[in-house]
């Protein structure tokens, strides 16, 4: 039996000539991943241990993105602890304010990842990176800490579930309709400690964006990670970004427990309702007026300048609802200048909208837009779970930028519907 593209991956950080399924093996890593929440627990772990040095200091990220700028003393606490060990073993990729993006948006931008590596972060939505063809995958705050002092780490080596995608996706859809599709199809456990791995002919028109939307809420389906086969749309993205040779894995089809076929032309505009991303409905399908206090577009799942320019293509001219809040965060600063130069910022201005430093703010609750009492929002970010956003009360229902944008002009849940 063959091996996936994580199992060949894992088993060349390992030295070996082939992982199982099961097996537990010790990897090298190419890079370790910290923010702002989860980097002070590890270098308190870090430091407990008696480390005296991490193993490679252009191997180690870390980025201020959650509360930064500062939300409160604590947040100033937790940035100062990064600030001061980034400075201690001289980190030299250490983003703070002023140079910082969301994480996941800023290291593929930064050529931080690229085909073949072996990732790991403090922050389960480090899936991310397996847009480009790397094994990718979130772990613990103590993990992280045994990371950058080793440089490798301990994995039991994942089955996978291969996505075969057909057709193209139609106008008006996008990479974060296809990842709610297929949620909603398998369930929030149904890649458990799994490889989500994408392929087919169908992969040809997915953007590069639609890709990272898609690996970045792999975990949302218990994944361990989510992996694309490279080509050419891959090799473009990276060449003027990575500047040292990179290795494509191509899977063994006989390496999969089970296939499943994604027809991208099927996929209608898709909303994750509360409390879970697998209660997914079409747009087609809400028959209800559901009144809307609040829209984000931004997070590391869907904050690219690709989600600005559908955003400020569909807010152009026109004017948000009276009564709903509108935040849009561009995903790191080399985003917001973009969108400057496109007038994006002008034309969410004008639309009622506030535009945001890049940050991960209201996503995990953390600021610049936290929910009340009883309030709905639409949001473009990757989770929907009970006082995600705020309050207990409140709801959140996750959606692509289109159907963020919609809404936001219509007050209601809203988006292109019918033939497009």
């Amino acid at each position: 039996m063959g091996m996936t593209m994580t199992q060949k991956i894992l088993a060349a950080h390992a030295g070996l000539s082939e992982v199982n399924a099961g097996q537990l093996i010790d990897a090298k890593l190419d890079l370790v991943l910290g923010n702002d929440i989860t980097s002070p627990v590890a270098i308190k772990e870090f430091d407990k241990h008696g480390f005296q040095g991490v193993f490679d200091e252009h191997k180690i990220a870390m980025v201020m993105d959650h509360f930064a700028p500062n939300k409160d003393i604590k947040a100033a606490q937790q940035c100062k602890t990064c600030r001061s060990f980034a400075r201690r073993f001289t980190i030299e990729h250490y983003y703070d304010v002023g140079e910082m993006g969301i994480e996941h948006a800023l290291l593929p931008e930064k050529g931080l990842v690229a085909a073949g590596e072996c990732i790991i972060g403090a922050d389960s939505h480090t899936c991310t990176y397996g847009a480009l063809g790397a094994f990718s995958t979130g772990v613990g705050s103590s993990d992280m800490a045994a990371g950058m002092a080793s440089g490798s780490c301990w994995f039991k080596v994942p089955s996978a579930i291969r996505f075969e995608l057909h057709n193209q996706l139609s106008a008006g859809v996008s990479g974060k309709d296809v990842i709610l599709h297929i949620i909603g199809k398998i369930g929030v456990d149904g890649a458990l400690y799994q490889s989500m791995e994408f392929g087919g002919e169908g992969l040809a028109s997915l953007s590069m964006d639609d890709r990272l939307t898609i690996a970045n809420m792999a975990i949302e389906a218990g994944a361990k990670n989510g992996i694309f086969e490279v080509d050419d749309i891959t090799i473009a993205y990276m060449k003027d970004r990575v500047n040292r040779p990179y290795q494509i894995y191509t899977p063994d089809m006989d390496a999969y427990d089970t296939i499943i076929d994604i027809d991208l032309s099927a996929i209608r505009p898709t909303v994750a309702f509360p409390h879970l991303p697998e209660n997914t409905k079409t747009i087609d399908e809400i028959n209800e007026q559901i009144t809307i206090d609040q829209v984000v577009i931004g997070s590391c799942t869907n904050g690219r300048i690709s989600d600005m320019q559908i955003a400020a293509d569909i807010l152009k001219g026109k004017k948000v609802a009276k009564d709903v809040r509108v935040i849009i965060i561009p995903a790191t600063q080399s985003i917001y200048k973009e969108c400057i130069k496109r007038g994006y910022i002008d034309t969410f201005i004008d639309a009622g909208c506030i535009v945001s430093t890049p940050t991960c703010g209201p996503c995990l609750g953390g600021y610049m837009g936290i929910l009340a009492e009883n309030e709905r929002c639409v949001a473009t970010t990757n989770r929907n779970f009970v006082g995600r956003m705020g309050h207990t009360t409140s709801e959140i229902y996750l959606a692509s930028p289109a159907v963020a944008a919609y809404s936001a002009l219509a007050g209601y849940i809203d988006g292109p519907k019918g033939e497009m």
